[in-house]
């Protein structure tokens, strides 16, 4: 049974890929959970409303943790975007946090943190900030900071990369040689260790990771064969095609893979030695190895279904933005004399102004969903103009359902691609 004094516990980035499993292990232990997400409006009775880039005094979190007995801290970015800095995420946030549960009284602060060495880049250099200046406070406070994290039940950046390459057909693809090491984790034993640490005495930094180094090699081949796709031959890419890809992302701003996990990944991502007795014996947790994981949840075809559309779903957005652009462009070249002989006789009138505004239309949908600007309005909005050109052309120009090359029929395909691309825009 869990302590009445201490069953309330704020999970911070409940909504995030490790925040929900801590949640959700927290909640099957018995305690209270409060969860701090980004929000507007009415937050739900279990949500506390936070938002770390604004809240950087620990008067900005008094009222929030009103009740709170444990914090969490799951919350973190790979990358930097406007006012979600490391810096404001990372360090300036959280420690406002800190300094606001020293002053209410909060019993215990958790922190998840992650392995790396804080010369890897911002993100794990602002992460070991905020735990040195977390464990210089009066707080009764725990580190932890894990190695490569994965799940069976779902996968985040660039594990979710590693898993798409594990599933291509016919060979897997490799980073490099493969053998660089990893000790990876499993979320649920990440989540078990944070239960545990919310009760335990032990406070300090801690480690958690498998139980023992593997090859990234041996890391991709026992996903293949989780997935149950045939075939184990490697086709290893060199890294300096990925370097070159990382760099370009880091441009960008988009990728599953940043410089700071692709440095991680090339050093080596294995803890101390003594790191996995260590944390057996605070918090009496002993994570699972890889293959025992994967042989207590066997993989269904949605597993196989992520991993495989991985490719292509961006695959698909950028085909569709190809589409609209030579739409737009038909629509302006489009010479009056080739829209009366389309039009013919029909209801339809003047054809002219109409597909110059289409042309105009298409090529602004097609702009916007290539900088990825609410892609879901965008894929919507093509979605309803491909219906309403459909029908209007399709009964006042039947013929054109049996044009040579398919004319108006292939958009009894558009349609369904635009919808798997509407649904698609949620991925990580």
């Amino acid at each position: 049974m869990i302590d009445e004094a201490r069953r309330t516990v704020l999970v911070v980035g409940a909504n995030g890929f490790i925040g929900g499993y801590i949640a959700a292990a927290l909640q099957r232990a018995g305690f209270r959970v409060l969860r701090g997400v980004r929000g507007s409006g009415e937050p739900h009775a279990d949500e506390r409303f936070i938002d770390l880039a604004r809240m950087t005094t620990p008067a900005d979190w008094r009222s929030t943790l009103a009740g709170v007995h444990i914090v969490v801290n799951a919350a973190g970015i790979l990358r930097e975007t406007g006012a979600k800095t490391f810096d404001a995420i990372h360090m300036r946030g959280p420690l406002a946090l800190a300094q606001a549960c020293v002053d209410v009284g909060v019993s215990r602060f958790v922190q998840v943190s992650a392995l790396g060495a804080p010369e890897d880049g911002g993100f794990i250099a602002s992460k070991h900030r905020f735990d040195d200046a977390l464990l210089a406070l009066p707080l009764d406070a725990v580190v932890l900071r894990p190695s490569v994290v994965y799940a069976t039940g779902g996968s985040y950046g660039g594990t979710s990369l590693l898993r798409a390459l594990a599933a291509l057909p016919g060979a897997q693809w490799l980073p490099g040689d493969g053998a660089w090491p990893i000790q990876p984790i499993a979320i649920d034993d990440i989540a078990e260790v944070v239960v545990a640490a919310c009760v335990a005495d032990a406070r300090g930094v801690f480690e958690i990771r498998g139980p023992a180094p593997m090859p990234l090699s041996e890391y991709q081949a026992r996903w293949r064969r989780w997935l149950r796709i045939p075939g184990t031959r490697a086709i290893h890419v060199p890294a300096s095609w990925i370097s070159a890809q990382v760099r370009l992302g880091e441009w960008l701003g988009n990728g599953p893979v940043g410089e700071t996990t692709w440095r991680m990944l090339r050093r080596g991502n294995v803890p101390r030695e003594d790191a996995h007795a260590e944390l057996h014996r605070a918090f009496g947790v002993a994570p699972r190895s890889l293959d025992a994981v994967l042989a207590a949840t066997p993989s269904q075809v949605q597993d196989r279904w992520h991993a495989q559309l991985y490719f292509l779903a961006p695959a698909l957005r950028w085909m569709i933005v190809l589409l609209w652009v030579l739409s737009g462009i038909a629509g302006l070249v489009a010479s009056d004399t080739d829209l009366r002989a389309l039009a013919g006789p029909s209801a339809l009138g003047d054809a002219l102004p109409l597909a110059r505004a289409a042309g105009v239309v298409d090529l602004a949908l097609a702009a916007l969903l290539a900088i990825g600007w609410k892609p879901r309005w965008i894929l919507g909005l093509m979605f309803a103009s491909v219906l309403a050109y459909t029908l209007v052309f399709g009964i006042a120009l039947p013929a054109l359902w049996l044009e040579p090359l398919g004319g108006l029929a292939k958009n009894l395909l558009v349609l369904p691609a635009l919808a798997v691309a509407w649904v698609l825009v949620d991925r990580r």
